[in-house]
């Protein structure tokens, strides 16, 4: 994306404020042609004044009222419209980047489980501050300076050369050094800053990354480890910021004395021509106001260049994750069947994470609503894969899955994930109150629907020691709740959500033994009238399932009732057997 297409998409980004947007810039177009009236006016002023001095002449006089007159008018104008420029421009800015920030992360939210297992949640922080800070810049930058300096160029240049000609070359020349200057500066460093910008994501991810995992920095003493790692990343950023930094020092040296070298030109070359008789004083001090405005204006045209050269790199990654599509999104036919009555068929279901290697394959089984369906084998032999197909975290390649008869594509996203619980293996809180993590289940649950379901789920002991109850707040990611606490909470939290489908994905492993005795026995009563699929290892978890799953290597091998599976002397049994006996060692 070239440097005209950015800034085209960054303009479009104002969205619902065009309007607004428009009238401003019909403002800049005002603003800027006041502007060139003041140095003509006082070009023409200094032709009165000396005309005057010379014979005193009083229909000059009059002309020089009517000169002043106009000036004021002109600068009293250029103040206000310049202040309501600047006060509208600075609030639609604010306006637009918090709705552009929401909209961001909205989207983010809705991309696939797959997009976010490959990308840092640090980056994507990080692009959606940096990429609407940009974008907020570049909106103020336009209105406030970016277009008047534009429009001024193109009509100033052309007005120079209809009042003097032999001056305004000078202005020419300057422009065209100035143009030639950004040319060279945006090809010297845009490659440059993207590579900055690239260690500025790895600056960002690997301290995420240290944050997020405090508890293994500390009790593995890798802080010096950790703090050098983040320094040799921040050590690479400078050393390929520092060339970058280096042509816009050299690039503010040749302003400067491009700046000098015009105004001193125009001086000797004016009063040349002034002796000549080809230029009067007054058209000498319009050009010098004129070559003023001309450098002001380059200077923020190569401002401006410094800064799509510093943004476009932030600016290009904000885009690329906002143009991302979801792979999952509502048909425009989907439907929301309401509250499902729980009947869950697979058929012929294969899935692959990367097109190779299947993580499931020709899945076949119907769970029928009210049953217990339990899903055991050994690690990484497909059993949250099937159920991660269940709620649409992925689709799988082949085969479908149905709910009540209903492919799953035909529901609605939300539709779907409303009738199914989810209390994940790995426990995932907020960082708010136990009560805002409860309303994530239930979001209008009293706290009396909240207490019942803590309760149910052995939490409600925990919660009521707490030194500010349910709004005891549960720290990053539940840490300060011990594993147990946050598992409970978690299986509280899909218990208040009521669905009609349930899926424990070893949901009861971070429990003790009596405590998991305890949640499975409120379980009992809470699986009754809902269909509910259960990933354990433990095999004394699953002994009440209406039919046991055995997986391996992505395949069902084995299925049947605990009795029939264990009487039948397979893979499941053996499975058991090794457990139990392992357990009987343990007790003796």
């Amino acid at each position: 994306m070239d440097f005209v297409r950015l800034y085209q998409r960054v303009l479009r980004e104002l969205g619902s404020e065009r309007r607004l947007g428009w009238t401003l810039a019909l403002a800049n177009v005002a603003l800027a042609s006041a502007q060139f009236a003041e140095p003509i006016l006082f070009g023409r002023i200094i032709d009165a004044l000396t005309m005057i001095q010379a014979d005193k002449n009083n229909a000059v006089l009059t002309t020089l009222i009517v000169l002043l007159a106009a000036w004021a008018g002109f600068g009293l104008f250029s103040i206000l419209c310049g202040t309501l420029v600047a006060l509208h421009a600075d609030r639609l800015a604010h306006r637009r980047r918090q709705a552009v920030l929401t909209d961001y992360f909205e989207h983010v939210l809705q991309l696939p489980l797959a997009y976010h297992s490959g990308t840092h949640s640090g980056r994507l922080m990080k692009v959606m501050l940096q990429g609407t800070d940009s974008l907020w810049a570049m909106w103020l930058g336009f209105f406030r300076e970016h277009m008047s300096a534009f429009i001024s160029l193109l009509v100033l240049l052309p007005l120079s050369l209809f009042l003097n000609w032999r001056l305004a070359l000078l202005l020419v020349v300057l422009c065209a050094g100035f143009a030639l200057l950004a040319i060279l500066l945006v090809r010297k460093t845009d490659k440059m800053q993207s590579a900055v910008e690239r260690h500025y994501s790895d600056l960002a991810e690997r301290a995420s990354d240290t944050l997020g995992n405090i508890a293994l920095v500390q009790s593995y003493a890798r802080i010096e480890a950790e703090v050098s790692g983040l320094r040799s990343v921040a050590e690479r950023l400078l050393a390929a910021q520092i060339p970058v930094l280096s042509w816009w020092a050299l690039a503010t040296v040749l302003t400067r004395a491009g700046t000098t070298i015009t105004i001193l030109c125009i001086i000797i070359i004016g009063t040349w021509l002034s002796l000549q008789g080809l230029a009067t004083i007054g058209e000498m001090v319009t050009f010098m106001n004129f070559a003023v405005m001309v450098i002001g204006r380059m200077e923020s045209t190569i401002g401006f260049v410094n800064r799509m050269v510093w943004d476009a790199p932030r600016l290009r990654e904000f885009f690329e994750v906002l143009d991302t599509r979801p792979s999952l999104r509502d048909r425009p036919d989907s439907i929301d069947p309401g509250r499902a009555v729980g009947e869950v068929a697979f058929s012929n279901v294969s899935f692959s994470y990367d097109g190779r290697m299947p993580a499931v394959a020709e899945l076949n089984f119907t769970a029928k609503p009210g049953e217990m369906i339990a899903l055991v084998g050994p690690t990484g032999a497909g059993k949250s894969t099937s159920l991660a197909l269940l709620h649409r975290a992925f689709d799988p390649q082949s085969g479908s899955i149905k709910i009540d008869g209903v492919d799953l594509p035909e529901l609605k996203l939300g539709a779907l994930r409303r009738n199914i619980g989810v209390v994940f293996q790995e426990t995932l809180l907020f960082n708010r109150s136990i009560a805002d993590n409860l309303h994530a289940g239930k979001p209008d649950a009293t706290e009396e629907e909240m207490r019942s379901a803590a309760q149910r789920a052995q939490a409600l002991d925990f919660i009521e020691r707490a030194p500010d109850g349910f709004q005891s707040r549960v720290g990053e990611r539940g840490r300060m709740l011990s594993g147990g606490e946050r598992q409970r909470l978690s299986i509280a939290r899909a218990l208040l959500k009521d669905p009609p489908i349930l899926i424990l994905d070893e949901a009861t492993s971070a429990l003790d033994a009596t405590t998991e005795a305890k949640v499975l026995a409120a379980l009992d009563e809470v699986m009754k009238n809902r269909t509910t699929f259960v990933i354990a290892h433990r095999l004394a978890t699953v002994r009440k399932a209406t039919r046991i799953l055995v997986f391996e290597n992505g395949r069902i091998i084995e299925s049947g009732s605990f009795d029939e599976l264990f009487a039948r002397g397979g893979a499941f049994a053996a499975l058991a057997r090794a457990q139990f006996m392992t357990a009987d060692a343990a007790a003796e």
